[in-house]
């Protein structure tokens, strides 16, 4: 029976990954400044353009459709390629495993960057993702996203949440998003908390509130959700290098005047 249900998984995930037909995707960054931007700890969110995709963004009403770990190259396995193996990540077929940056390079991208966190804590985020190499993608999760391609009604928006916690809650598989979630979770990192306020006294005897988080199950997480967090910089590598608006070269357009000089 798992033969079988690995079979339908696999014709089932050649099915969704295959490109949604519409133009092509064009990088609003240059590969290079994105690889110089980027650190290990990093999360890299990506505007997906396959069938699955469409879904994830639809039912998250976000452009982000995948989420993947920045690792970095000092580790292990990274050089066993002709690239480095630099980014860490749930994938339908493969399950966990690392690819080059050149995987998405190509892609609608942004980074979404941790704030606060020791490099031994980074250590141990990496190590969590890197220990979790080879786990298979939760087949459960795959079946029901599936069914959102199919024509039906719109889903209510209170629903979208949940329809996303889909998965087995086995932890020998993954969900991208899943994946990063309990990597930040290990290290006590918040992505977006539930808050609750508790009544309290503070040093000078006054009465006050009190912020207690309290954190979320790993499955209700989405890849939109780093990029919503309060705890994330966003980081546009395009104005790291020194951007410059007056050195832009304009074509010129009638109907905006003559370019500048």
């Amino acid at each position: 029976m798992n033969r079988l249900l690995r079979a339908l998984g696999d014709r089932l995930a050649a099915y969704l990954l295959a490109p949604w037909p519409h133009g092509a995707m064009v990088a609003t960054v240059a590969p290079e400044r994105l690889q110089a931007a980027l650190r290990p700890g990093d999360v890299l969110l990506i505007e997906g353009d396959s069938r699955i995709s469409m879904a994830i963004k639809f039912l998250t009403q976000s452009n982000w459709s995948h989420s993947t770990l920045f690792v970095g190259s000092d580790w292990p396995g990274s050089n066993t390629g002709p690239e480095p193996l630099t980014l860490i990540e749930a994938d339908l077929r493969a399950g966990v495993r690392a690819v080059p940056l050149s995987t998405y390079a190509h892609m609608h991208t942004r980074i979404c960057r941790p704030v606060g966190l020791p490099a031994q804590e980074v250590e141990r985020l990496v190590s969590y993702v890197i220990g979790r190499l080879g786990q298979h993608y939760d087949l459960k999760n795959l079946f029901d996203l599936a069914r959102y391609l199919l024509p039906e009604p719109p889903v209510p928006l209170r629903w979208r949440r949940r329809m996303i916690a889909f998965g087995s809650g086995d932890p020998s598989r993954a969900i991208c998003s899943t994946l990063i979630a309990q990597a930040f979770q290990s290290v006590h990192y918040p992505i977006l908390p539930e808050v609750t306020f508790q009544d309290a006294v503070n040093t000078a005897g006054e009465h006050c509130k009190r912020e207690l988080l309290h954190i979320r199950h790993h499955s209700l997480y989405a890849p939109k959700d780093f990029d919503m967090s309060p705890y994330f910089e966003i980081v546009k590598p395009a104005l790291r290098s020194g951007f410059d608006p007056h050195g832009l070269v304009w074509r010129n357009d009638p109907y905006l005047g003559p370019e500048r000089p």
